[in-house]
């Protein structure tokens, strides 16, 4: 503030300064000129009494470098000149002082020489005989004085800049010390200027309201630490650039972390890709969730962003415990191989056609039909059965002879098998990606991502497009399936691995599906140890991402 001030009287003083130069300058030079032209006048009146005496003989007589006498006839032809000869010189009779002079008796002009940066005076007094004398003086422009006074002015201006510094510091100095001294804490004890109450009682009252504000806000902190110190689930809050604010002790116990870990990044909490992932998935989508293994009990991540007027504030992560149901997945899945209520239709279909043609109620030409009906329950009861029997294995757990498989290869394999459905519903399918080589069983593999690629498909518009990628990074390959479908709603994301769940029935029904072919992508992936993720928006498309180590 210091420097502001004293910057600011600074230029005051030197505007001040150099306006004053101005117009003293200014009022001096009009001063003197107003002398010369009167001194002009005077000479002009003396040397017209003595022409009319003596003539051309005065003329003679005169010598001055002041001043230049010009006698000139009444048509305007120069009869004589102190400075030229006036037989050489050109008619004067459209001089306007000349002019002035005839018609009124006296005549005054001042002309400017732009090569001379001068200006010439004239004076002109019409004689008794009709004739004129002028008189003429040269003075030089307020610019060419001002260059003259170049020097003066300058010490002036350095002399005055130097002592305005000295005052403009020690005023700056001086308005600034009452202001530095300013208690902000309590505005009213000040006793600095009283231009400043004004200011000083609104900064008391908003220090007031600050502290008021201050007060609420820790109430509602301790409301909160309190609420959230009850919960069951995990709780943890993370700033824009994922550093921990807030964990509570659900989430303490969970991360196995203590309140150390709060300002530091994420990652000194939870190390996993997995929920790396997640958390960038809800930084730029705004809402992601995870299924993740601790211990012996599974819990299930759900990570939102917190937005405030378009900005990302940052991210909260629930922790539930879903272990319970887990165990109910379990559950379901020992009853895979009980599965009467999926065969029940298509047998009753297959059964319901053959009583038909049994007994002969089948017209001849209706006939191809009815077997055509038959045959195709029938292949949809193989296909379950196929599914239910690779489900069982799985969860049997049975080893199963392993290889080095190119995922990039199987990715382009299982397309070439679709490419028909594709194009028959004008949906592009590309593959694109590196070479990725992961351990595992060939045939699981290729089921993994013929079934994403067929979901893809099957749930898609027409004329949208499906985007295959496979990539690694030395640890873990990834296959990320992208399509411009129907999409998932949120509320039926979590359950889309489970058995025998359709998010449309109609659709699945009428595509053919069993509703197994997610489940046994979920339980394939993790036969492997891999993982398997997706985000989805109703009317826009699903992503689903598969991790598997290589």
């Amino acid at each position: 503030m210091n420097k502001k001030i004293f910057r600011a009287i600074m230029a005051v003083a030197g505007a001040v300064l150099l306006a004053s130069l101005l117009v003293i300058m200014a009022s001096l030079y009009g001063y003197f000129g107003g002398v010369q032209e009167d001194q002009l006048r005077d000479e002009l009146s003396l040397a017209a009494v003595s022409v009319e005496d003596s003539g051309e003989d005065y003329l003679r007589q005169v010598s001055s470098d002041r001043f230049r006498l010009t006698w000139i006839a009444g048509d305007g032809t120069v009869l004589y000149d102190t400075r030229a000869d006036g037989e050489s010189m050109e008619n004067h009779g459209d001089r306007a002082e000349v002019q002035q002079a005839l018609a009124q008796g006296e005549g005054e002009s001042i002309r400017y020489s732009s090569t001379l940066l001068r200006q010439t005076v004239y004076c002109a007094k019409r004689l008794r005989d009709g004739t004129v004398l002028r008189i003429s003086v040269s003075r030089a422009t307020a610019g060419v004085l001002a260059l003259g006074m170049f020097q003066p002015i300058l010490l002036v201006l350095i002399v005055a800049l130097i002592l305005s510094a000295l005052l403009a510091g020690r005023l700056s100095r001086r308005i600034v010390e009452p202001l530095n001294s300013l208690d902000l804490e309590h505005p009213l004890d000040s006793d600095a200027y009283e231009e400043l109450s004004p200011l000083l009682n609104r900064i008391n009252r908003q220090n007031r309201q600050i502290t008021e504000q201050v007060k609420q806000l820790r109430r509602r902190t301790d409301e909160f630490e309190q609420i959230t110190a009850s919960m069951g689930e995990g709780l943890v809050l993370l700033d824009n650039g994922g550093r921990v604010l807030s964990l509570n002790p659900a989430a303490r116990k969970l991360f196995a972390a203590d309140e150390s870990c709060v300002g530091q990044d994420f990652l000194t909490v939870d190390r996993s890709r997995e929920m790396s992932e997640a958390i960038r998935r809800a930084m730029e989508q705004g809402h992601s969730e995870i299924r993740s293994r601790r211990g012996d009990k599974t819990y299930q991540f759900d990570i939102t962003r917190i937005d405030s007027q378009g900005d990302v504030l940052g991210a909260v992560i629930l922790a539930f415990d879903i272990t319970e149901r887990e165990s109910g997945e379990r559950l379901r899945r020992e009853f895979t191989a009980n599965v009467s209520h999926e065969l029940k239709t298509p047998l009753q279909g297959i059964i319901g056609s053959a009583e038909l043609i049994e007994n002969g109620m089948v017209k001849p030409e209706d006939m191809p039909r009815f077997i055509g009906h038959i045959r195709g329950e029938a292949q949809r009861m193989v296909a379950l059965i196929g599914d239910i029997i690779r489900l069982s294995q799985l969860d049997e757990g049975e080893e199963m002879p392993r290889e080095d498989v190119d995922l990039l290869e199987v990715a382009r394999r299982a397309t070439e098998q679709l490419d028909t459905t594709a194009q028959a519903r004008k949906i592009a399918v590309t593959v694109d990606g590196q070479p990725t080589a992961v351990n595992g069983v060939r045939q699981l593999l290729y089921e993994v991502i013929y079934n994403l690629c067929d979901n893809a498909i099957k749930y898609n518009v027409d004329g949208g497009s499906v985007r295959m990628t496979v990539s690694g990074d030395g640890a873990n390959a990834c296959v990320t399936v992208a399509d411009t479908g129907i999409g998932i709603p949120l509320e039926q994301q979590a359950r889309v691995f489970e058995r025998f769940y359709r998010v449309d029935k109609s659709h699945s029904k009428a595509s053919g599906g069993t509703g197994l072919g997610l489940s046994i992508v979920k339980h394939a992936v993790q036969y492997h140890g891999g993982s398997i993720s997706l985000t989805s928006r109703p009317g826009e498309g699903t992503t689903v991402w598969v991790w598997l180590p290589v």
